[in-house]
């Protein structure tokens, strides 16, 4: 499992091989983790929750571009890019960390970046938005508008 911490800085994150926990600070990302019970590298290939409260710490301190998705549990097209979006969690792995929004729960977010449909992908370099995208797409079509 995969998760923010309370702050937004750090992932915690469960070993896929002893269950360990693991907290890996978001400025680490990119240094390919490792458990720090067993030492086999961390997968981070899923999406991670994201709330109005660790959405800030999340895109400015990542040291890997994050992509957004502003979606809702009620949309038809949000949960037809889901499964897309946990592939391009799982291949882009340590170069693009996947993140969703429930736009209906953390709205605040949602009306500072204009987000009026969903599903809309953001892409966040730095803490700066990079890129929008709006719309169902495949993996491919995601990957290829965000220049990767």
């Amino acid at each position: 499992m995969i998760m923010l911490d309370g702050t937004g800085r750090s992932l915690e994150m469960t070993c896929d091989s002893c269950n360990a926990t693991n907290r890996v600070p978001l400025r680490r990302l990119g240094d390919r983790p490792v458990c720090g019970r067993c030492r086999r590298h961390l997968a981070i290939d899923r999406p991670v929750e994201v709330t109005d409260g660790t959405f800030d710490p999340l895109i400015t301190e990542s040291a890997v571009p994050v992509l957004v998705d502003f979606w809702a549990p009620w949309c038809g097209p949000c949960r037809m890019v889901a499964p897309e979006l946990e592939k391009l969690a799982s291949q882009k792995q340590g170069q693009l960390l996947v993140a969703k929004l429930n736009s209906d729960e953390n709205p605040q977010v949602s009306q500072r970046y204009d987000v009026r449909a969903i599903p809309t992908l953001l892409l966040f370099r730095r803490g700066e938005e990079a890129r929008r995208l709006q719309g169902a797409m495949r993996a491919p079509q995601i990957l290829s508008s965000l220049g990767f």
